[in-house]
């Protein structure tokens, strides 16, 4: 009997349950659970891994951050993880169909769609710069080795003519000369972005990045043109490959001189700073965005799980791949620029930087100073493109998803592909003015404004709505369901209490840190700070025009009987698949609910009268259509 529970466990049923049909075919499934897995790592790993987490370790406090970091990850990164996995999962729908839990809190899908749009946009605008460092790598020298080139001023100083100067005090040289610019400082701005003066003053588009952007909206159509089974296949190599190159450059990194003064740089505690609230805010903020929680990635991957898929299982797996992939990318990042604080002569801290002065910048000049230097330049801005293409995969399948959702119909289904070549075809065109000379203030300015508190607010909202409104009873029934064992315990605690209550501190934490957006010496004039909040106010603004919206279409004589009738779950809420609607969900079919369920023969080779004999607890099948079981 053991054996018999043990095998239907592996076969995805819940104990005491018969083997199901556990795919939709309507939607599709991954190929196998792997598949999913390493997506969402490659959703979850993405460019902040690298040029976000290994700056802001060593600025709060270096392995003392650590111990911050990981209880955030604990107490809400996980928890957070575990729910959109498991809502997504449930109900077999994207960021859209699943608020058919509360239907006036739709508004939060639309807002997730709205942040994966902006952040959409901007993301591939960063992979076609990397592209385009890839393609200019393929040289047997630099073109940001020396300062010899057209685009250079005369007070670039590079560090390989420094290097040749060795009777000169480099570290009096660097604190007497504060003009000095790196040879790649003015590579990126002189010549990649032909740099403006101003946020208004858009200039030229600058054709090489734009030829790169096609490059890289093709790229991720194709990967993405038969949904998530060719995806799905695209994941075994760009998820697994950077840990690879990652390796290499960290093999390469601990053998350099001044390597171990970089790490020791980067992990040397400070347990002062834990007093800090700023640390903690820090930690909870890398955490939350790091791991794409409200972005509405999580919940759609997961929707095209088989339903009794243990995703508690899987969310930590992934959550901890994170972690992890952050902590290891530090000892890369830091071990080179050890190496270069070394061979300069300064503090490691004039070398240290983050996002892309890190990656176009700081970096690449590091890399000068390696023999074959080309080779680890082709392989560190590879080793990017596939991180931002493996959160970008997930970004557009978000919005494809819950369109197509949305419609429902078969004549949208069986063209997905055109919808995804839309979406691609829009993101490009809205990606063309962040290739102009301006264009990195832009991008700067989406990247620091439209997915940044509004996240906090869809969490903190999304949460509320669903242990509170629908409530925690409820879906707790629901996850013993889907995973034959309810939540344990601590995620109960964590998603009632805990998790909200960090969500709202890091929101009143970004409050009170905010500065204005500055890039270097430039400083954002009013107007563009302005749209910064409109873009953010853009996905909020959502939640309560849809609730508005759906109150005064909800049925009811006062104003409580409609709160009360917006806000209950819909007929058709619960699986997707009528074998999987036992219980509550135990469906009495009608014209109304039966257009949104998949209805499919437990076993096709046999006749409609014996699945209609099956199990009741497996759902009543039986009542299938003949037009339904052609599915």
């Amino acid at each position: 009997m053991a054996d018999k529970c043990s095998e239907g466990l592996l076969n995805g049923a819940v104990p005491g349950e018969r083997g199901k049909q556990d795919k939709s075919i309507k939607r599709g499934n991954w190929g196998n659970q792997i598949e999913f897995v390493l997506t969402s790592v490659g959703y979850a790993v993405g460019l902040g891994n690298v040029w976000r987490f290994p700056y802001l370790c060593y600025r709060n406090g270096g392995g003392a951050f650590m111990f911050p970091y990981f209880i955030m990850l604990v107490f809400c990164g996980i928890p957070l993880f575990f729910m959109e996995l498991s809502f997504g999962q449930f109900a077999s729908q994207g960021c859209l169909g699943v608020w058919r839990v509360s239907p006036m809190f739709k508004g939060v899908g639309y807002g997730m769609m709205v942040v994966s749009t902006y952040i959409g946009i901007y993301y591939n605008v960063v992979i076609c710069i990397a592209f385009y460092y890839f393609f200019v790598s393929m040289t047997r020298v630099l073109p940001w080795a020396y300062c010899s080139n057209t685009w250079n001023t005369a007070d670039c100083m590079g560090v390989l003519n420094l290097s040749s100067r060795a009777a000169l005090n480099i570290s009096h040289l660097f604190n007497a000369t504060q003009k000095r610019t790196s040879p790649s400082e003015e590579y990126w701005r002189r010549y990649v972005l032909k740099l403006s003066d101003d946020i208004g003053n858009l200039g030229e588009v600058r054709l090489p990045l734009l030829g790169c952007l096609g490059v890289s909206w093709v790229v991720v159509f194709l990967c993405l043109i038969k949904g998530v089974k060719s995806s799905g296949k695209v994941v075994y190599f760009t998820a697994t490959f950077p840990y690879v190159v990652l390796t290499i450059l960290f093999v390469r990194g601990i053998t350099l001189e001044g390597a171990l003064t970089g790490i020791t740089y980067y992990l040397t505690p400070q347990w002062d700073k834990i007093l800090n609230a700023k640390v903690w805010g820090d930690a909870a903020s890398q955490i939350f965005y790091s791991l794409g929680c409200a972005w509405g990635g999580l919940i759609t991957m997961a929707s095209y799980n088989k339903f009794h898929n243990n995703c508690y299982r899987d969310s930590i797996i992934i959550s901890i791949t994170n972690c992890a992939t952050s902590v290891y990318a530090g000892f890369v990042i830091f071990s080179i620029l050890g190496f270069m604080a070394s061979h300069l002569g300064v503090d490691i801290s004039k070398v240290a930087d983050h996002g892309p002065g890190l990656a176009f910048v700081a970096y690449p000049e590091a890399l000068t100073l390696l023999p074959i230097s080309p080779l680890w330049s082709i392989l560190f801005f590879f080793m990017l493109i596939l991180l931002g293409l493996g959160t970008q995969f997930c970004l557009l399948e978000t919005l494809v998803t819950a369109i197509v959702d949305e419609v429902g119909n078969e004549w949208i289904i069986r063209r997905k592909t055109f919808v995804t070549l839309g979406v691609a075809v829009a993101g490009f065109l809205l990606g063309v003015p962040l290739t102009t000379q301006a264009g990195i203030y832009w991008l700067l300015l989406m990247d620091n404004y439209a997915a940044s508190f509004s996240l906090v607010i869809i969490s903190c909202i999304m949460c509320v709505a669903i242990m509170y409104i629908y409530g925690h009873r409820n879906y707790f029934k629901d996850i013993e369901m889907m995973l034959g064992f309810p939540p344990p315990l601590f995620f109960q605690i964590c998603w009632r209490f805990v998790s909200p209550a960090i969500i709202f501190f890091i929101l009143i934490f970004t409050v009170i840190q905010y500065q204005p957006i500055s890039y270097n010496d430039y400083v954002y004039p009013t107007w563009a700070i302005s749209i910064g909040f409109l873009m953010a106010l853009s996905s909020v603004i959502c939640i309560p025009i849809y609730a508005i919206y759906k109150v005064c279409r909800s049925e009811g004589g006062t104003l409580l009987e409609r709160l009360k009738n917006a806000t209950k779950a819909s007929k058709d809420w619960g699986p997707a698949l009528a074998e999987h609607r036992s219980g509550r969900y135990a469906p009495a079919f009608s014209p109304s609910t039966e257009s949104h369920l998949e209805v499919q023969p437990l076993q096709p080779e046999k006749g409609r009268s014996e699945a209609a004999a099956a199990s009741p607890v497996q759902g009543s099948n039986g009542s299938a259509h003949s037009q339904d079981s052609r599915l």
